[in-house]
């Protein structure tokens, strides 16, 4: 067969089939069916039940089975692909963000009312070291009880006289005044009109609450300070990925000011509240930070490795969507391609998990379905273009149907 006589033919059998696929557009349009395939795009999502409006028995009552020659097969392109159990690896991205370590985090309080005479620490962002002054209170009470202590100081002796000594300074413990600070009065016999207020951890000032010279309650808060050798990071998880993540998962980190460098984290929690203007859900991950470059409220990014499992798949495009349900077709050894429901599950990149509908080792249609599944709904409504009509396979009745293209061609 010349060149020209092949093309002739190739046209004839591709002219039709476009036509038909156009006509069939047109009238899914009008008929309300959404040939879509946003969702077979959409993110990893569970498997939602067949909606009510097109059911198995209806699917299969539009559609049926489609017989093709070994050469309608190359011509077209048609590919199938064998349907296998796999090892899916799910890879999850999020967005993440740095934050202080909860547990790291100290609010400065005093455990008296007074007058905050002196504040050493004025700006956020410095460094402090534990045990270092932050500021100076003068507080009534504190000095009322600093005298009564030495007081019961000074007649200390048995008995009653040391029971009321040990109140005094039971007192001044409550109210604040380290050992150190009480072991100062007992050796200068003075009482101090200002008590120091000092960090109670290494870090870095977050928040400045007051200013000097204020008024000041226990419920005032002075400083906030935060330990960032160790921080949070927080990973934005899209809704439908959320269920495949759990405490345990390990994700890798990477930040803009690390470079090509990344860090290894599991996930320590996972919040149970969605966050609904974005969607998503919040996962808790801690590393390291002693050299200071991972700041709170630097954003990053998160990958996380889902833990693997066997499962059917298919490759997406096997899969037909009509918003509904979902089908495939399955080619039988005559070369029949008869239309299957299937119900999908969680989609992993280019691949579709099949929960129920087909069995390891049979083969389905994963390039050209389109217009396979165009020749089956035609064929139901009495159409049908390859083999004519006939739903009988040309392997069985040994007809060279390409006698019957070139007639036409003609």
């Amino acid at each position: 067969m010349t060149d020209i006589r092949r093309r002739t033919l190739l046209a004839s059998a591709l002219i039709p089939v476009g036509l038909l696929a156009v006509m069939l557009y047109i009238q899914d349009q009008r008929q309300g069916w959404p040939f879509s395939r946003h969702a077979a795009h959409a993110p990893a999502v569970q498997a939602a039940p067949q909606a009510a409006g097109e059911s198995a028995s209806d699917l299969l009552s539009a559609r049926v089975p489609v017989d093709m020659s070994a050469r309608q097969i190359e011509m077209l392109g048609v590919q199938t692909e064998r349907v296998d159990t796999q090892r899916l690896d799910y890879p999850v991205r999020a967005v993440a963000t740095i934050v202080a370590d909860e547990s790291r985090v100290v609010h400065v309080h005093t455990r008296v009312s007074g007058w905050l005479e002196e504040l050493y620490v004025n700006t956020t962002g410095e460094q402090v070291r534990v045990g270092q002054p932050l500021g100076a209170v003068f507080s009534q009470e504190l000095y009322s009880s600093q005298s009564e202590y030495l007081s019961a100081l000074r007649r200390a002796g048995s008995g009653p006289a040391s029971a009321v000594l040990d109140a005094a300074r039971t007192r001044l413990t409550l109210l604040g005044m380290s050992a150190a600070e009480i072991a100062r009065i007992e050796d200068t016999d003075e009482v101090r009109r200002l008590v120091t207020v000092a960090a109670p951890i290494n870090g870095i000032v977050l928040n400045r609450g007051v200013t000097q010279g204020t008024t000041i309650d226990p419920s005032t808060e002075i400083l906030t300070i935060a330990d960032l050798s160790r921080v949070w990071v927080i990973a934005e998880v899209a809704e439908g990925d959320a269920a495949h993540i759990g405490t345990g998962s390990t994700a890798t980190l990477s930040f803009p000011t690390s470079g090509r460098e990344t860090f290894a984290a599991d996930v320590e929690f996972v919040y149970s509240t969605l966050t609904e203007r974005t969607r998503t859900v919040r996962v808790r991950m801690s590393v390291p930070n002693t050299d200071g470059r991972l700041r709170p409220g630097m954003y990053g990014s998160a990958r996380f490795q889902v833990a693997t499992r066997d499962a059917l798949t298919v490759r997406r495009d096997a899969v037909i969507d009509t918003g509904q349900a979902q089908h495939v077709f399955v080619q039988t050894p005559e070369n029949l391609f008869e239309p299957r429901p299937v119900r999908v599950g969680a989609r992993f990149a280019d691949r579709v998990e099949i929960l129920d509908g087909l069995a390891p080792g049979e083969h389905v249609v994963a390039s050209g379905v389109f217009l396979i599944d165009s020749e089956s709904r035609l064929r139901a409504s009495g159409g049908g273009h390859f083999g004519h009509g006939s739903q009988s396979s040309p392997a069985q009745d040994g007809t060279d149907r390409s006698g019957e293209h070139e007639e036409h061609s003609h």
